[in-house]
């Protein structure tokens, strides 16, 4: 006998939909996380501003943190175009890819 589903639940640890038997279903593979950098001394780290409320001016806050203690470390801002809450800016994932060592995602609220 076939199980119909009767609701699905969507899981931010990889939105994962949970049938009623408890069977995961459309589970994706995920590449590993990008290894940990040993400094940040003379590496360009993005600061991406995801226009949640209030992530502008952590961002703004934590620019002036690196510049004043940390110097050698460059940073970048960047807003994420589109949607606060859909990834449709791949080309900013690109220029970060391309031209940074690290990225931070300015959320708040």
């Amino acid at each position: 006998m076939a199980t119909q589903v009767m609701s699905a639940v969507l899981n931010p640890e990889g939105f994962r939909t949970i049938t009623p038997d408890g069977e995961p279903q459309g589970v994706p593979s995920f590449s590993a996380m990008a290894p940990r950098l040993d400094t940040l001394n003379r590496k360009t780290v993005y600061l991406v501003d995801t226009g949640f409320g209030g992530s502008g001016k952590f961002l703004d806050e934590m620019q002036a943190w690196f510049t004043e203690h940390m110097p050698a470390v460059k940073t970048v801002r960047r807003r994420k175009p589109g949607n606060v809450f859909r990834d449709d800016t791949k080309d900013l994932w690109h220029e970060i890819k391309e031209r940074g060592d690290a990225a931070i995602l300015g959320v708040a609220g």
